[in-house]
């Protein structure tokens, strides 16, 4: 059986109590990175982001629509001047006028339809167009929420981390205070079971929360002072006080 001075079991708890806060702030740091909230927001600015290309594209197809169709009204508008130009002018045979004339009013029907298309393209590109800007400013807003979050997060990782060194800094220095022995027996009591030592007071482990059988608080009287013993139901390292028993 292991042994050391009640003084140096004691002292146990206090390296137990760094290792507790030390577990303590890598469970909140787990639960800050994993936090649905940003997992959520996450999501949500992605979808706004797929939104906004949707809208986007939809926007770009149409003013490509509407620039083939401003194009043939310009291509209608130069032949309707140029054949108006040439009538006017009165040069050529009256078939070729008659033939220029019939021509002219169909232009003039073509402009009007081309003219009906141009604006029907462009009230749809108007509509879509509203509809982008809804979206960009959706998500941005969006992404906008989710950096605040993560700038949130982070800076709670921040906080997390130095509290976290500065306990490594104390373990450090407190565990150079020990016996070797005494320092591996309640390493690999952690490592294996969770917790290293924990109190035993008033015949209750505060290892498991469990109060011992009597006999096992009657296995534990017979250890000497300076015997390490051990929690039968969480294995840690029972640190007995003189209340431990009563």
């Amino acid at each position: 059986m292991a042994k050391a001075s009640s003084a140096e079991q004691l002292r146990l708890l206090d390296l137990q109590a760094l290792d507790s806060r030390m577990k303590q702030l890598d469970s909140r740091a787990r639960s800050v990175r994993e936090n649905p909230d940003l997992t959520a927001l996450a999501g949500k600015a992605a979808a706004a982001r797929t939104a906004l290309g949707a809208a986007a594209t939809q926007s770009a197809d149409i003013e490509r629509e509407l620039a083939r169709a401003e194009a043939d009204v310009a291509s209608v508008v130069a032949r309707l001047e140029r054949d108006q130009k040439h009538l006017d002018s009165g040069h050529g045979g009256s078939k070729e006028l008659t033939a220029l004339q019939s021509e002219i009013e169909s232009l003039s029907r073509r402009r009007s339809d081309l003219e009906d298309t141009e604006l029907e393209v462009m009230e749809r590109l108007e509509a879509v167009k509203a509809v982008e800007a809804e979206r960009r400013t959706e998500a941005a807003a969006a992404e906008t929420e989710l950096t605040d979050l993560e700038g949130r997060r982070d800076t709670e990782l921040a906080e997390i981390e130095a509290e976290r060194a500065e306990i490594m800094r104390q373990r450090t220095e407190l565990a150079g205070r020990f016996a070797p022995d005494l320092l591996a027996v309640y390493e690999r009591t952690l490592s294996r079971h969770g917790i290293g030592a924990a109190r035993l007071f008033h015949g209750t482990s505060e290892g498991s929360g469990m109060q011992l059988s009597p006999g096992d608080l009657a296995d534990i009287r017979k250890a000497a002072a300076d015997d390490i013993v051990f929690c039968p139901d969480s294995g840690c390292i029972l640190v007995r006080s003189s209340e431990w028993g009563s």
